[in-house]
This record gives C-alpha cells, sequence and structure tokens, in this order.
C-alpha cells in the first residue's frame, strides 16, 4: 500500500489457509498501517488542552458572533429560570428537598442549551483564564471576551424578560406563580455581600465543573446527561448564578412595579399591602448587594478554582518533568527537532533489511532454529522459491513446537507446520512513522471512547496517564510486500537505530543539504 493509499479500509487477501502437503498456501495479509488506521479518530489533547483551547476560540470569535452567540445564551437561562419558577409554584406540600431538586434538574435546560445549541455564557466563559495563563490570549482580549459576553447575556436575559411580561406568565395558578418570581428575587438581595460572593464561588465551581466534564465526551446526549447533576446541585442548594440573577431579580423588579395590582386581585390580597412586602425590590439593591458579588464570585469559582486550579496542578507536574530533564542531560531542542524531522521524513525502504533471512515450508524444525540462532534474530518470513510470501515465524512457534514433543509424538515439526497465515505486512513505501504508531501504541487503551465518543474510562486520566499504559500487542517485526512477493523486512530495532544523531539514510541528508543551500 503506497502512502497516498493510507486512508483505504484495512487490506485483506483473504484465501483457505491450507496447507497441503505440496505446502499450496496463501497467507492472509493485512496492511499494519490501514488496520490501525482504521480505528476511530479520536481527541488526543488532555482535558487541560482542550479547555485552553476552548477558551483560546471563545476570546478570539469574532466580536458581533460572540455578543450574538452570548445573547441566545442569556435567554436559554433566562428560559431555564421561567421553567424552575413554574416546576416550583405551588409545591409547599412537598418536601423542600425534592421541591429544591425537581427545579433544579428543570434548570439544567439552560445550560445544556448553551452547550449543545451554542451560546457564549459568561459563566463558563471565564475559563478563558486557562488560554490567558498559557499566554495564547493578551489580558485585553480576555476582557474585551468577559465584557461582550456578559453584554450580550444581559441582552438576551432582558428580551426573554420583557416577554414573560407580555405574555402575562405572573398570572399562572391564580398568580402564585408570580409571587414565588417575586420571593425568589427577593431572597436573593438579602444575602450579605461575603455570603452572596461565596454563594457565587460555589456556584461557578459546579458549572466549570460540569463544563470541564464534558469535555470527556463527543457525543451531545453524554454531554446533556453530565451537565444535569452539576447545576441541579447548585441550584438546589441555593447557590449564585450572576447571568440567572440578571433575569431573575428584574423580573421580581418588573412584576413589583408593573403588575403588582392585578397580581393582589389575583392573588386576592391589598395591593398596598403586597407592594410594602416588596419595597426593597429595587435596582440599586440588586446591583449593590447580589449582581456585583456574585459575578465576582462567579469569576473566582470558575476562572481561579477550576480553570487556574487545573493549570497549576498541570504546571507542578511540567516543572518536575523539567528538572528530570535537566538531571538527564537531555538532547538539545535542535537536536530534539533534527530526530522528529528524520522519523518523519523515512519511509519503509530506507531502513528495511532488503536481504532477510528466509525459511521455507518444508525446512525441519530443528534447522530453522539453527538458522535463527545463527543468524541472532528472532523471526524470519517464509516464503517459496520465487520469493512469495507463505507464512511468518518466530523462535516462539518454533520452541513451542519442541516442548510439545514430550506430549505428542504425532506433530510433524516442519516450518510450514507452526507458521502463522495471518500476518501484519508493510510496502516499501510505507511511512515510518506511522508504521511506529501502529507498532507502539494501543489506540483504544490511549483514547477509551465509544464509537459516539463517550468515554469508556473507569475514571479520570490524563493524556499522559493513560500514554504510559497503551503498549500496542503488535509485532516487532513486519515483512515487507510488493506485488506479492517479499522485498524486505523492518524491525523495531531499525527504527530505533535512525533515531540516533547521525544515522539518516544518505537520500535524507542529501534532501537536507539540497533544502539549505536553496
Amino acid at each position: 500500500m503506497a502512502v497516498s493509499q493510507m486512508s483505504q479500509l484495512p487490506r485483506l487477501t483473504a484465501t483457505s489457509a491450507l496447507l497441503e502437503k505440496e505446502l499450496a498456501c496463501t497467507p492472509i495479509t493485512r496492511s499494519a498501517l490501514a488496520l490501525e488506521q482504521a480505528q476511530p479518530e479520536c481527541n488526543k489533547q488532555s482535558m487541560l488542552e482542550q479547555a485552553a483551547h476552548y477558551g483560546h476560540d471563545k476570546a478570539l470569535k469574532a466580536p458581533w458572533y460572540s455578543f450574538g452567540l452570548a445573547i441566545f445564551a442569556g435567554a436559554f437561562i433566562a428560559l431555564a429560570f421561567v421553567f424552575y419558577i413554574t416546576i416550583t409554584t405551588g409545591a409547599s406540600g412537598w418536601p423542600w428537598g425534592m421541591v429544591r431538586l425537581a427545579g433544579g434538574v428543570a434548570f439544567s435546560l439552560g445550560l445544556i442549551l448553551v452547550v449543545v445549541c451554542g451560546g457564549e455564557l459568561f459563566t463558563s466563559t471565564v475559563l478563558t483564564t486557562i488560554a490567558w495563563a498559557k499566554k495564547t490570549i493578551t489580558t485585553g482580549q480576555l476582557i474585551r471576551c468577559w465584557a461582550r459576553v456578559y453584554g450580550g447575556n444581559l441582552v438576551g436575559a432582558m428580551l426573554v424578560l420583557v416577554m414573560v411580561m407580555m405574555a402575562g406568565m405572573w398570572q399562572l395558578d391564580l398568580g402564585e406563580w408570580g409571587l414565588n418570581a417575586l420571593h425568589i428575587a427577593q431572597h436573593k438581595i438579602h444575602h450579605s455581600w461575603g455570603q452572596a460572593f461565596t454563594l457565587g464561588v460555589l456556584c461557578n465551581l459546579l458549572v466549570c465543573l460540569g463544563i470541564w466534564m464534558t469535555f470527556s465526551s463527543k457525543d451531545v446526549l453524554s454531554k446533556s446527561v453530565l451537565l444535569v447533576l452539576p447545576v441541579a446541585m447548585f441550584v438546589s442548594s441555593g447557590f449564585e448564578h450572576s447571568i440567572a440573577n440578571l433575569f431573575m431579580v428584574p423580573l421580581g423588579i418588573a412584576i413589583h412595579n408593573f403588575a403588582n395590582e392585578a397580581l393582589a386581585s389575583s392573588l386576592m390580597v391589598n395591593p398596598a399591602e403586597l407592594s410594602a412586602q416588596f419595597n426593597d425590590l429595587t435596582l440599586a439593591h440588586f446591583i449593590k448587594n447580589n449582581l456585583i458579588p456574585v459575578t465576582l464570585g462567579n469569576i473566582v469559582g470558575g476562572g481561579v478554582l477550576v480553570g487556574l486550579g487545573y493549570w497549576a496542578v498541570e504546571l507542578g507536574k511540567k516543572s518536575k518533568q523539567q528538572v528530570v530533564a535537566i538531571q538527564l542531560n537531555k538532547f538539545s531542542t535542535q537536536e530534539e527537532d533534527e530526530m522528529k524531522n528524520v522519523i518523519n521524513q523515512l519511509v519503509v525502504k530506507d531502513l528495511m533489511d532488503s536481504n532477510p533471512i528466509t525459511l521455507s515450508a518444508e525446512m525441519n524444525v530443528y534447522q530453522a532454529i539453527e538458522i535463527l540462532a545463527a543468524e541472532q534474530v528472532r523471526c524470519a518470513a517464509v516464503v517459496d522459491s520465487q520469493q512469495r510470501l507463505l507464512g511468518f515465524v518466530s523462535e516462539q512457534d518454533l520452541l513451542r513446537a519442541m516442548w510439545s514433543e514430550e506430549y505428542s509424538t504425532q506433530i510433524q515439526l516442519v516450518v510450514g507446520d507452526l507458521m502463522q497465515f495471518e500476518i501484519l505486512t508493510v510496502t516499501p513505501d510505507d511511512s515510518v512513522a506511522q508504521l511506529l504508531e501502529s507498532m507502539v501504541v494501543d489506540k483504544e487503551a490511549l483514547f477509551p471512547v465509544s464509537s459516539g465518543g463517550l468515554y469508556l474510562g473507569g475514571g479520570y486520566q490524563s493524556y499522559e496517564a493513560r500514554l504510559r499504559t497503551a503498549s500496542a500487542r503488535r509485532p516487532s517485526a513486519y515483512p515487507v510486500v510488493e506485488q506479492g512477493r517479499l522485498c524486505g523486512m523492518i524491525q523495531r530495532d531499525h527504527i530505533l537505530n535512525s533515531l540516533v544523531r547521525g544515522h539518516k539514510p544518505q537520500q535524507i541528508e542529501t534532501h537536507n543539504q539540497a533544502v539549505s543551500a536553496a
């Protein structure tokens, strides 16, 4: 298979693996690289790296595009609070915790809409602190992003507020819906400044952890399910969300100022008494006692505790690795880059053994063992007189046959009886870098996700932690086949030696010199 054909499905040349006495057999050969590439592509980044890109992309979006998505997000959160008010209205006879839980689950619709339908929500946008800490965005870009998203969320919340008032939703359940909204809004402005700040920290800690969990999955349904419990917890526990409050408290103020008499009539109470009960629902009280401390708390909870917290943990790990690297006297960056460039330029024919040791199918096992031992190789291809590949045999296959003699005298100890028919092969023009990946990496262990993108790991592990245990159970040697005939053998040792400084194929060295001269 040529390099240009590597995106195709695995090549399978299959016949019955019949070994007659005449040894007329055809092996089942699979391209090692095509077999590897048939596995689903997955995101190779750690969750921190995904979060950094998430924040970077948010900060660098076109301003009007970002602002428009922020309007949608503000509207989604406002609609979720409408749902919350509806769920909790008239539920006074139910246990307090169950009512709050039901309302919290209902409110999770808001964040699900933001994630699934697309939106820029201020409380999750504060995760741009990771990109800022990594210096991929500037402080100015960070502040401008936060300002336009916050402004867009405000516009979206106000649009829904106007529609709710025009629809007269405060009249639902004979005015109980409006009364419930008034009580919720009033409760929010009665926190102390420090209490409102702390509730804001706790709220966005959970919101951003919910967003963080969605980085582990590409499946929309999975993302939605992952968001429900964190949101339900912060809502049912009374934590404070600045964007939700941009809708909820102004809704209470609007009902108090524009629908007091009609609401009192529906509730059959004195309008003056109802108005006096909620006289502290003012815009000034809202901004001073709730919006400012809650917004600052949201920034600390999401941007500092989650965003910068994970970044600091990762930074500490890298610092330790750098100290170890210095102690081990690693190569210079230039030398490392040179190694990487060499391996990326190589193809199989650059490194393969063009005159490999081969065995015949009729050969006695003891003869085969003697040849492998004399040539100091651990495996060999089995070919016919025309160099057509019949099979593959390793020292393990041969030694296992010898061991079996003690238990069975019926086994015919010839290579043809022991060789493997299912063989992973490569072609002379295959990429060495891709072959190396196939040899050493088990992608299912490195990227434990379902076909729908659902994370299947037993718990969170970083990319680096999974990489340490993602060893591939693949052969260390591969026959090189061209037009059905064996033309060489490539092993891990050949690739390892090519990485050593100074071990470059002559054609690559000449090419690099020509490029430098140009």
